[in-house]
C-alpha cells in the first residue's frame, strides 16, 4: 500500500472508535475510552491490571496502537473488555 492509499484509507477512521468481531461472531463498534486488562506486561504495567484507552491510531505498517494516558502501546499487550 501506497503512502496516499494509506492515507485515504484512514481520513475516514476515527481514533476515537474500534470495530471488532466478538467471540460469536458479531461486528461491535466500540468507543472511546473503553476497559483492557493487560495480558502481557509492558513498560510497568503488570498483567491484570485494568486501564482505559483514550485514542486508537494506527502506525505507517498498520498496526494498531492504544493511547493510554498519553502513553502509545501495540494492542497486543490487552484483552479488550467487553
Amino acid at each position: 500500500m501506497t503512502a496516499k492509499q494509506l492515507l485515504k484509507t484512514l481520513q475516514f477512521s476515527s481514533p476515537r472508535v474500534i470495530y471488532i468481531i466478538t467471540w460469536d461472531k458479531k461486528l461491535k463498534v466500540i468507543r472511546c475510552p473503553f476497559k483492557v486488562r493487560v495480558i502481557k506486561p509492558v513498560n510497568g504495567l503488570e498483567v491484570g491490571q485494568e486501564l482505559y484507552v483514550d485514542q486508537i491510531w494506527n502506525t505507517e505498517k498498520l498496526e494498531t496502537v492504544f493511547e493510554i494516558n498519553g502513553e502509545l502501546y501495540q494492542y497486543r499487550y490487552f484483552d479488550i473488555m467487553v
